[in-house]
């Protein structure tokens, strides 16, 4: 009985994907969605934090990102710390391009997650409000890094990559666009202080969530 039903719930499951994938792909036709300006031209201050590097993203990574736009700077206030902001930007999902799960990409690097630090967060923003978001902690030899990151569609922060994929159905049928952007802040964990990089990386989310989200198409 057990496996008749599992065997169900697969072929039901099945179905589910295939006829979400057709009204995707027939609904969200010719919806790029561009930002109104380039991510090149945002700012070199977020609220205490000054630009210290501009990062380049190669060309290897570019190609198999696929996406849009992209941003990678490191950004420094003298009394919190320094934080590195990745941002990738996609007009629309339709044609195979589509966020990669830092998840998946940073063991590439050999980046490892730490035994235990993997999870989520709610970061504080201005106005008092709070976003969801990812939240874990890699290693590679001596180095330790934390890790912070989100999806940011229309306005809306998501940190579950299944929820990701729910919301890109659901829009690409009700406002036939699929642009989504993935947003990562890593803050280095230095000599252990665990407690110090999250503090810092809180902070930076902090200064930087109201100008990544006017960047972003509402």
């Amino acid at each position: 009985m057990t496996q008749l039903l599992h065997s169900k719930y697969i072929r039901v499951l099945s179905v589910l994907l295939v006829a979400q994938s057709v009204l995707f792909y027939t609904a969200s036709h010719g919806d790029a969605t561009p930002l109104a300006a380039p991510l090149m031209a945002f700012p070199h201050t977020l609220g205490g934090y000054q630009l210290a590097q501009e990062g380049v993203v190669d060309a290897e990574t570019l190609n198999i990102l696929k996406a849009d736009d992209t941003l990678t700077r490191w950004y420094v206030n003298p009394a919190v710390g320094g934080a590195n902001l990745f941002i990738a930007f996609f007009q629309t999902q339709r044609t195979g391009q589509s966020p990669h799960s830092p998840k998946n990409c940073l063991p590439g690097s050999g980046w490892q997650t730490t035994d235990g630090g993997s999870g989520t967060m709610d970061a504080q923003v201005p106005g008092g409000g709070t976003i969801h978001i990812n939240h874990y902690l890699v290693s590679r030899g001596d180095e330790e890094s934390l890790v912070l990151y989100w999806y940011q569609s229309h306005g809306r922060v998501i940190a579950d990559e299944f929820a990701a994929k729910f919301y890109l159905i659901a829009d690409s049928i009700r406002k036939h666009r699929s642009d989504t952007a993935l947003v990562r802040v890593v803050v280095p964990v230095a000599h252990g202080q665990e407690s110090r990089a999250e503090i810092t990386a809180a902070d930076f989310v902090k200064a930087s969530y109201p100008t990544i989200k006017a960047y972003l198409p509402q």
